[in-house]
């Protein structure tokens, strides 16, 4: 039987609409959301994703900065761009479009944000509070994995779970919040042996290693959770995932589809970390 699609688009839809919830009570108590978004260069896949993610603040009723810089910039006026939102107490969440030109060295930047003000979740101390489990600001793509895959009613204690790609943005986080959820972790990469059979064994597989069709239906168990994250432009021009996605279909219970899976939902948890970070900066 086929697997049951999981619909980003949808789940999305109504995260956002939770976000909208707690914007309309944060402004009934004068405080009023603010996402600013920083991006340099006019990289074609970047634009369209800012424009995705003002539209999503639009749509919650979170106040929305766009900063565009060139691509020349140099990492210290882009620094400082960083600092006067940091000093900005009208602006609770601070995100700078990846990735960057040449000149700019990406780790800097990342610093610079404010912890309270991260909310793509990529600074050391919300990486480090994750770590321990501590409450943080979550990476928003492994953060709307573990929620695609809780949609599915599916209990992620004790399950074998397999991540491919070891990335500081998805791989790594994704297998640190599967192991908060009592999940079994297994993180594959380009070293790993006899891949097919580790991924094989998989009661929830997530792809995230950027190539397209990488997971092939003899890599999936029968009746698994397939998670794709990958965004790749294929021949065609069309977006393509990691999986095989008509082969991985005929066996698991459950998978994502690409467009219309992640995406919407990374897109999504940045809105509720906005929300979060308004509610307790308190201003």
């Amino acid at each position: 039987m086929p697997a049951t699609v999981i619909d980003g688009k949808a789940l999305a839809a109504a995260t956002k609409a939770e976000a909208a919830e707690k914007v309309r009570e944060l402004k009934s108590r004068g405080i009023n959301p603010c996402l600013a978004v920083i991006l340099v260069g006019e990289n074609p896949a970047s634009q369209v994703y800012v424009r995705g993610k003002i539209n999503d603040c639009a749509q919650c009723g979170i106040e929305s900065r766009s900063i565009n810089l060139p691509a020349d910039t140099t990492q210290d006026a882009l620094l400082a761009e960083v600092k006067k939102l940091a000093d900005d107490s009208a602006v609770h969440g601070i995100l700078v479009q990846l990735p960057l030109p040449a000149q700019i060295d990406e780790k800097a930047v990342i610093d610079a944000i404010p912890p309270e003000k991260d909310v793509d979740g990529f600074s050391p101390v919300n990486v480090g509070r994750m770590q321990i489990g501590e409450p943080c600001y979550l990476p928003c793509t492994p953060a709307g994995c573990i929620c695609m895959i809780e949609s599915t009613g599916t209990d992620i204690a004790g399950k074998n779970a397999v991540v491919i790609g070891r990335s500081n943005i998805v791989g790594k986080p994704a297998a640190l919040l599967l192991l908060a959820k009592n999940a079994t972790v297994t993180i594959c990469h380009s070293r790993t042996k006899n891949l097919k059979e580790v991924c094989a064994a998989a009661d929830i597989l997530v792809a995230a290693v950027g190539r397209e069709g990488f997971v092939t239906g003899d890599m999936v168990k029968p009746g698994a959770v397939v998670i794709d994250v990958g965004i790749n432009r294929g021949a065609d021009g069309k977006l393509h995932g990691d999986v095989n996605f008509a082969e991985a279909a005929e066996k698991a219970a459950y998978i994502t589809p690409v467009p219309g899976g992640v995406g919407p939902m990374t897109r999504a948890m940045l809105m509720l970390n906005t929300v979060e970070a308004a509610e307790r900066q308190g201003r």
